[in-house]
C-alpha cells in the first residue's frame, strides 16, 4: 500500500519526529522521562486503595494485574490523543513541506511504544518484589506490543484526519476514551461485573488486545491461539480501515489544517 511505502521512504523523518515528540513531552519537566515510570505507579496506588481496600475484591497479586492494564491503557489512550493532534499541531509543515501526512500519526504511535518500553521497567521491578513468576512467556511481549501498536496506529490513522476536518472529534473521542476505560477490564477483574454488563466487555475489541498484552505478564503464559487469532484479526482490521480512511481524507487535510 502507498501509505506504508511512504512510511519506509520517509523513515528518517519519522525518526526525527519521534525524537521531537519525546523531547517536547518532557520539556520543562524536572524528572523528565521518569514520569513515564512514576505516573503508572501513582495510578496503581490509587486503584489499589480504591478497589482492594474499599471495594475489597480479591485478585491474586493485584499490583501486577492492575499495572499491566494501566500500562496498556496509557499507551493506547495517549497515542490516540497525540495522533489526533499530530496533524493539527503540524499545520505549518503540512502546508509548506511536501511530505506524506501519514508520517505524523505514525511518529506519535512509535513514540508511544518507546514510552511503553520505559514504563515496563517498574512493572518488572514489581514482578521481582512480589515474587511473581518470571516465565519464558515474557519473551512474547514484543509480539503483544506489535499487535497493540498496529491496532493503535489503525485507530490513530482513522481519527487524525477526522480531528482536522471536524474539530468536535477531539472532544468526542476524549469522552469515548473515558467510557471505554471503564468498559475494559484494565484495573478490575471481569468477575466483579453483573451478568447484564458482561456482554459490553466481551464484545469490546480493546479487551482482546489488552488480554494479549497482559497474559504473558500476569498469567505467565503465551496467549491461547484462539485469543491470539482474534487479536491479530482485530489489529489488522483496524489498521486496514484506518489506512483507507486516512487515504480517502488526506487530500483535504492541508485545506483545513
Amino acid at each position: 500500500m502507498r501509505l506504508f511505502s511512504d512510511i519506509l521512504r520517509y523513515r528518517d523523518l519519522v525518526r526525527y519526529l519521534v525524537l521531537r515528540e519525546l523531547k517536547v513531552r518532557y520539556r520543562r519537566s524536572v524528572i523528565g522521562f521518569l514520569w513515564t515510570m512514576l505516573q503508572p505507579l501513582l495510578m496503581l496506588l490509587v486503584f489499589h486503595v480504591v478497589f482492594s481496600a474499599i471495594f475489597r475484591f480479591d485478585v491474586k497479586n493485584y499490583p501486577v494485574y492492575a499495572l499491566a492494564g494501566i500500562l496498556f491503557w496509557n499507551f493506547f489512550s495517549q497515542s490516540i490523543t497525540t495522533s489526533m493532534n499530530s496533524l493539527r499541531g503540524n499545520a505549518s509543515l503540512l502546508t509548506k513541506i511536501p511530505v506524506p501526512h501519514v508520517v505524523f500519526p505514525v511518529a506519535t504511535t512509535v513514540s508511544g511504544v518507546v514510552n511503553l518500553l520505559f514504563a515496563l521497567i517498574p512493572l518488572f521491578a514489581i514482578l521481582v518484589v512480589t515474587g511473581h513468576p518470571l516465565r519464558p512467556s515474557l519473551f512474547f511481549l514484543p509480539v503483544s506490543i506489535l499487535i497493540a501498536a498496529a491496532f493503535t496506529l489503525g485507530a490513530g490513522l482513522a481519527l487524525s484526519p477526522l480531528a482536522v476536518l471536524f474539530h468536535d472529534v477531539v472532544e468526542l473521542v476524549a469522552v469515548l476514551l473515558t467510557l471505554l476505560m471503564y468498559m475494559t477490564p484494565t484495573f478490575y477483574p471481569m468477575a466483579i461485573l453483573p451478568d447484564r454488563f458482561l456482554w459490553a466487555v466481551r464484545f469490546n475489541p480493546i479487551r482482546s488486545i489488552l488480554e494479549i498484552f497482559r497474559d504473558p505478564i500476569y498469567l505467565a503464559k503465551v496467549p491461547p491461539v484462539s485469543h491470539l487469532t482474534v487479536a491479530i484479526g482485530i489489529a489488522i482490521l483496524a489498521l486496514v480501515a484506518g489506512s483507507l480512511i486516512f487515504r480517502a481524507t488526506s487530500d483535504r487535510i492541508a485545506l483545513y489544517a
